[in-house]
């Protein structure tokens, strides 16, 4: 209340990690003569955590969530395009497990033990990914968003009207993109909205989808400006009427069974079911006594001190 008059409540900021492509990138990008010490390298540990400081300081969320993939490679999308995600599935391994550094995997659940200790929620949904969980969180979201990964696909989430907004890693975490509905237009030609239109057209190897033949990005975005969405474009391949030259009408309809299912698969969920949790930023540790035999076991050091610092200070 003030001067009698109550005060309008603000809709928190709620800031989204794709967890694994930050730890990823913090494995790649901070040297592994980080170690514990008993001399395993945990130089992802280490770097997530000065990574997870440096987006309270400059951003400071209300809400911390690390998004997680309980399942990185999801049968119902593989059942829709059977090439989805198959040659990042490690050669060797029966049992479709993605492939992981030899040195990054045991250092994926101590990332883990120490978010939990430290009280940062992680979030994660069976039969999805980390994308899909974002989504749903992003689809609830009543305030503004911030969606951290170095992940292209979440730019479909970019909605200016709704402030959500992804923070795209360009050079480390020191040089973040605000991607927002201006930045994509310069860059793709497309809004957020359209974006995953573009993506099923363009296709994408990284993912195992192939695309229309004859489309880049270039013309895919061209294509869903002059038409509107996928959906007309296809509408215009079967029109002999349209501007649409023979060649491009052909591989469009050609490739319809493509674009039958592409949508779906590139289109991040937005009804995961996923559990209770509280997404408030922590202050202090949940568990100080597990957070202090980790942060000894694993040398954390001041990765984990600076970041305690600066939960404190945002009180």
């Amino acid at each position: 209340m003030i001067g009698g008059v109550t005060a309008p409540v603000t809709a928190p900021r709620l800031m989204l990690l794709d967890s694994a492509s930050l730890y990823f990138r913090a494995y790649y990008g901070v040297p592994d003569t980080l170690r514990s010490p008993q001399g395993e390298p945990v130089n992802a540990v280490r770097g997530l955590l000065d990574f997870i400081t440096r987006l309270v300081q400059d951003h400071r969320p209300d809400q911390l969530v690390a998004c997680m993939d309980a399942d990185w490679r999801p049968q119902w999308r593989v059942d829709l395009v059977p090439s989805y995600k198959t040659h990042r599935v490690a050669e060797a391994a029966e049992d479709g497990e993605e492939e992981v550094p030899d040195t990054l995997a045991p250092q994926v659940p101590v990332i883990e033990q120490v978010l939990d200790a430290l009280g940062i929620a992680r979030v994660g949904s069976p039969g999805y990914e980390a994308d899909d969980v974002i989504g749903t969180l992003t689809a609830r979201a009543t305030g503004p968003v911030q969606i951290v990964t170095g992940d292209r696909d979440l730019f479909q989430l970019v909605d200016g009207t709704r402030g959500i907004t992804v923070l795209y890693p360009v050079k480390g975490m020191g040089n973040l993109q605000v991607t927002d509905d201006a930045v994509l237009m310069e860059k793709y030609g497309v809004p957020g909205s359209r974006y995953a239109d573009m993506a099923a057209l363009r296709g994408d190897p990284s993912d195992g989808l192939p695309g229309v033949k004859g489309i880049g990005e270039k013309t895919a975005a061209q294509l869903i400006n002059e038409y509107g969405d996928l959906a007309a474009i296809r509408a215009a391949a079967l029109d002999i009427g349209s501007k649409l030259t023979p060649a491009r009408r052909r591989n469009i309809v050609e490739g319809g069974a493509y674009l039958d299912v592409a949508p779906t698969v590139v289109r991040v969920a937005e009804d995961a079911p996923l559990p209770d949790f509280d997404p408030a930023l922590p202050h202090e540790p949940l568990d100080p006594m597990s957070l202090e035999e980790l942060s000894t076991r694993w040398g954390l050091g001041t990765s984990l001190t600076r970041l305690l610092e600066t939960l404190a200070a945002t009180r």
